[in-house]
């Protein structure tokens, strides 16, 4: 069937309904824990200590979830999902009353490690279940849904972190996702029932061993280089030399590996190595986004702090509008291709108008900036993850969709970091920079730019410092912001060369590019004893061999237009 045409009528059945409706919950409960505790931490602190530890209430939680997604992925393919994700709900639940009832500041970053183990296999096996029971070619309108869900949670987390903490205490922030996470639980437990037969393979414990390892070690040090320690520090140096040395052990370890954790195979397939290269850049655009223009928003053109989870609204608004609508075009045409291409060029172009603001820009200009960049996020992020569980068998579909969401989170942190790198490198300089001429540089040079942030520390600085603070800290994140656009160029060019597979109707089809690549083998196989036949038996056998081309060339073009 060509895709250009419009798929016969889909319809999902009642019990495929309710697993969908209990993974959404899974994601949501998973996705909401990632920012609900944000408004909650100077009073978390306050309460239980480890003010000099204060990040790794987040840290801990991705952490433990960074390593845990491609290991829950590759077992998940050996033994089944069901198990894996029912147990990740119940991890989750448990680290959610660790952390509800924590006594001190290392139970609470105990209880969010626990509740990372849980994120880690929740939201990648969220992807491939329903890579397992809806076909490629009706996916997008459902993984964009899913991705609703992240956006949704993305501007709802703050805000509820900051009404639950005002009026219920901070605890409830960890107890109001357990009868949430009880429904999944039922849903998942009573209506998932996918065929698996489990393959009964060695673990890969060296593997996993020097995967963590490495992993741990590079988030650690891309997380606290720059700020707990400096990014020449023996710290940092250290922590990323070990992540070379244990990364480079695990490709020498999988290349040996009966089953590996991770197969390097994977990334041979030009499909999938693109994908994740650029779902890789796509994050690093995203996070840093996401991080920093409330910075901008609140540092520069004062946007009351009180309303900071509503500064991300319009990005959101046009992530989930248009992630939603171009699964649902995507499903009508079957093409993917152009709409990811396009929304690639409207991040850009969002990236860009983000770089032209500066000191004396307005809540319109930046809402604007953000609407775009929100419009090219919907169409193109989401649908890596489908483009990759597309271009693999169902033995695969477990790792292949993991390792699409463990390169978003090395991509989120990657951006966090890069993008703070850029902005608080030099910022006190800009800030003496625009200092009035008689005015010493003492008096703005090593002011902290995060007083700007508080309404009442502004108020105490002259009007001339506090005017320097904003314009350097507006010429420092527009400089952070234009990394944007060169990451986008290299996605977009590795987006363009990704083939253009046609998405298969069924889950039971064989991936067509690995049947294209098949047809491939068999004609350089057809070659090379139509060679040897028209070296050996002349040309009558020379003329033979001109079938097996012309079948070839056939069976490509039909592979191509699916």
């Amino acid at each position: 069937m060509s895709s250009t045409t419009a798929s016969a009528p889909y319809t999902m059945s009642a019990e495929n309904k309710r697993v969908f409706a209990g993974l959404m919950l899974g994601m949501l409960v998973a996705s909401v824990s990632q920012t609900i505790v944000g408004p909650a931490l100077p009073r978390i602190v306050s309460e239980l200590g480890g003010m000099d530890h204060y990040s790794w209430v987040a840290t801990a939680a991705m952490l433990v979830s960074a390593v845990t997604v491609p290991i829950v992925g590759k077992f998940s393919d050996l033994y089944g999902r069901r198990g894996f994700y029912l147990g990740g709900i119940v991890v989750f639940m448990i680290g959610s009353l660790i952390a509800g009832f924590s006594q001190s500041f290392w139970m609470l970053v105990a209880g969010r490690a626990v509740q990372g183990l849980g994120m880690g296999t929740l939201m990648p096996l969220s992807q491939t279940i329903i890579g397992d029971i809806i076909p490629p070619r009706q996916r997008g309108k459902y993984q964009g849904l899913m991705g609703a869900v992240f956006g949704v949670t993305s501007v709802a987390g703050p805000l509820l972190g900051g009404v639950i903490t005002d009026h219920l205490g901070w605890r409830w922030l960890f107890f109001v996702s357990l009868p949430i996470g009880l429904i999944a639980l039922v849903f998942i437990a009573r209506f998932l029932h996918v065929p698996h037969t489990p393959r009964k393979a060695p673990i890969d414990y060296l593997g996993i061993t020097t995967l963590s390892t490495g992993l741990v070690a590079l988030l650690l040090a891309v997380s606290f280089g720059g700020s707990s320690w400096a990014w020449g520090s023996g710290e940092s140096i250290g922590l990323f030399a070990l992540s070379v040395v244990a990364l480079t052990a695990f490709v020498l370890v999988e290349r040996k590996a009966v089953e590996p954790v991770l197969p390097l195979r994977l990334f041979a397939n030009r499909t999938i190595s693109l994908s994740l290269v650029s779902a890789f850049g796509v994050a690093i655009v995203m996070f840093g986004a996401i991080i920093y223009i409330p910075v901008f928003a609140q540092g520069v053109i004062g946007v009351n702090a009180t309303n900071s989870g509503l500064i991300l609204m319009p990005l959101m608004l046009g992530f989930i509008i248009c992630g939603i609508l171009t699964g649902m075009l995507i499903t009508r045409t079957g093409k993917y291709l152009p709409f990811m291409l396009t929304g690639i060029a409207i991040m850009a172009v969002g990236v860009f108008l983000l770089t032209r603001l500066d000191h004396a820009a307005t809540s319109l200009q930046l809402t604007e900036a953000m609407v775009v960049l929100g419009i090219g996020l919907g169409m193109a992020m989401q649908q890596y993850t489908l483009v990759v569980q597309n271009a693999v068998s169902r033995s695969d579909m477990g790792v292949a969709t993991a390792s699409t969401q463990f390169f978003r989170n090395v991509g989120s942190t990657v951006g966090i970091a890069i993008f703070g790198a850029v902005m608080s490198s030099g910022l006190q300089e800009k800030i003496a920079s625009h200092l009035p001429g008689g005015m010493p540089a003492q008096a703005g040079g090593h002011m902290d730019a995060g007083a700007v942030l508080d309404p009442s520390a502004l108020a105490k600085l002259p009007p001339a410092v506090a005017d320097a603070v904003r314009w350097g800290l507006a010429d420092k994140l527009t400089d952070a912001f234009a990394l944007g656009l060169p990451i986008l160029a290299v996605v977009f060019v590795a987006t363009l060369f990704i083939p253009n597979t046609p998405l298969r109707e069924t889950n039971d089809d064989d991936p067509v590019e690995d049947a294209g690549q098949q047809v491939l083998d068999a004609y350089a196989s057809e070659s090379g004893e139509s060679d040897h036949r028209t070296t050996g038996e002349g040309g009558a056998a020379a003329g033979q061999s001109t079938e097996p081309g012309a079948s070839v060339d056939s069976d490509l073009a039909g592979a191509r237009r699916g």
